[in-house]
């Protein structure tokens, strides 16, 4: 059954970047590690550097998993929006393309979760 609207529906999204104070939200998916359900958003300023956010922000986040004190973030495999991504973790998040809500994916190979079942 189709529906038509009586009126003009206009709305105006409320979560963008004008709207979160000089922030943004920054998404990351850690690939097999299912511990996780779903990506992290964290709310972090635009010119912090790829390795501050590693350290201070990521790393952190993953802490209680058993994998986590063996993730080597210089070695892992990025992706940014779905594609391949060299991170610099001496640059800026915003300066390499990590903008108000980016997926990050991390795949760290050879940890794949609890006891190798991507959980």
């Amino acid at each position: 059954m189709s529906v038509k609207a009586i009126s003009e529906y206009i709305t105006q999204p409320k979560d963008t970047v004008a709207n979160f104070n000089g922030m943004q939200v920054v998404y990351v998916h850690w690939e097999k590690h299912l511990m996780y359900c779903s990506p992290f958003a964290f709310l972090v300023a635009p010119d912090m550097t790829l390795g501050d956010f590693f350290s201070g922000v990521l790393r952190p986040a993953i802490v209680a998993h058993p994998d986590s004190a063996q993730v080597d973030f210089a070695q892992a495999q990025w992706q940014l929006n779905d594609q391949p991504f060299n991170p610099d973790v001496a640059a800026g998040l915003l300066a390499q393309g990590i903008d108000h809500k980016s997926m990050l994916t991390l795949t760290t190979p050879g940890l794949n979760g609890i006891n190798g079942c991507a959980s």
